[in-house]
């Protein structure tokens, strides 16, 4: 275990490496500079070239790259050309609602996902099961922004039952904690993973059911509870177990739309509006801890899926 976690860390090197050229080589493929013209407030030609200079950006990409990846060994993620704030300390400000969001999406998602997937196959083919897979279908196939702007229509301006512009006012150890302003963004982004889970449950369940193990059990006389929660549940949840870290990760990390349509303080917010101002440092900046993340959420669950089921064997 020890050394299969050991070249699982050490292949991120070059694995974020990659993600880092790709993204770098993309974001100032972009026509133009954040200090140009088209900007909200137009600067002399003169004032836009001495910023190039100062900031690099006039120089080739190879060179911006080179000297990237050297601040980037020395954990400086540089500073924000639109505001006067370090990419580190705005990451350090907003990351906590995003975070914040996401996992109360996974929480609600696992809540509702999981005891509908068991018991959906546990009635196949009855009116509950199509009503799951109904769901199911419904939630994989259309937009998170899709279902967010009929939920502002009806929840927000018609019902008016819930606020849907920002995140509310923060208290204690939490970002926020104005549960009725934070509804709607949290419940609307859980519903893809909602979705995938259940149908992933469902599968995991059906397929543990057949199983030689399970007939055997019910033939030793066992109670069909402790057949079903002791045997077919318990075995179901491994590979339910191995979309769950990156579910995590991908609740966190892409709740940039959600953000953005509920006006939400958070990270991905941030991220959209620097794309728009080709503010360089802080895209990259959110680029490499959202594929940190990712590569940690991916180690994680292949460790805990070696732990689960002893019969893996990692790294073979």
């Amino acid at each position: 275990m020890l050394s299969y976690v050991i070249r699982r860390v050490l292949l991120m090197i070059p694995t974020l490496f990659f993600v880092a050229f790709i993204t770098f080589v993309l974001a100032h493929s972009a026509p133009g500079s954040p200090f140009d013209k088209n900007q909200n407030r137009p600067l002399p030609e003169a004032t836009i070239e001495r910023l190039n200079r100062l900031y690099g950006i006039d120089q080739p990409i190879q060179n911006q790259f080179v000297l990237y990846l050297n601040n980037l060994v020395h954990l400086d993620l540089g500073s924000s050309l639109v505001k006067d704030r370090t990419v580190a300390d705005i990451i350090g400000s907003e990351f906590p609602v995003s975070a914040q969001l996401g996992l109360q999406a996974l929480f609600i998602a696992l809540a509702i996902a999981l005891p509908l997937g068991i018991v959906s196959a546990l009635k196949q083919n009855t009116g509950i099961d199509y009503a799951s897979l109904l769901f199911a279908t419904i939630g994989t196939t259309i937009p998170a922004f899709v279902i967010a702007i009929f939920a502002i229509f009806l929840f927000g301006v018609n019902l008016r039952w819930f606020p849907f512009i920002g995140w509310g006012n923060g208290c204690g150890p939490l970002p926020s904690c104005d549960l009725k302003r934070m509804a709607m963004p949290t419940v609307i982004l859980s519903l893809g993973a909602m979705a995938f889970l259940t149908r992933i449950t469902r599968a995991s369940m059906l397929e543990a059911i057949r199983q030689d193990y399970v007939r055997t059990a019910r033939s030793k006389g066992l109670r069909e509870q402790v057949v079903i929660v002791g045997h077919v549940v318990k075995n179901a949840m491994i590979p339910v177990a191995t979309i769950i870290g990156p579910a995590t990760a991908g609740l966190i990390t892409g709740s940039f739309i959600i953000e953005w349509m509920f006006n939400v303080p958070g990270l991905g917010r941030e991220f959209v509006l620097s794309i728009n101002r080709r503010d360089y440092p802080l895209i990259m900046g959110v680029y490499m801890l959202y594929a940190t993340l990712i590569v940690i959420a991916n180690l994680t669950v292949d460790i805990v899926y070696g732990w689960i089921d002893p019969r893996i064997k990692l790294g073979r």
